[in-house]
């Protein structure tokens, strides 16, 4: 599975609209960044309390990454 579609999956399965979640990969000087739009009221599920639900995405992107020799970035930006 692509880093991309990970991303994308994970998200989805966390809000209430899957049908907005979109993904946008690019590479900035090396290293892969996920741009990761939901919908406005799906925002506070996304980044969780303290930042805990994103901050486990990255972890997981990370190391998925790390594994197929790349760095990453998730950011996460509202509708």
């Amino acid at each position: 599975m692509a880093l991309t579609e990970m991303v994308e999956e994970c998200v989805k399965n966390l809000v209430s609209e899957p049908d907005a979640v979109t993904v946008d990969e690019n590479n900035d000087r090396g290293t892969m960044v996920y741009n990761v739009t939901v919908a406005p009221n799906d925002v506070g599920r996304v980044i969780g309390k303290d930042g805990r639900v994103v901050s486990a995405i990255r972890q997981m992107i990370s190391a998925a990454g790390s594994k197929a020799g790349k760095r990453t970035v998730v950011k996460i930006n509202a509708d």
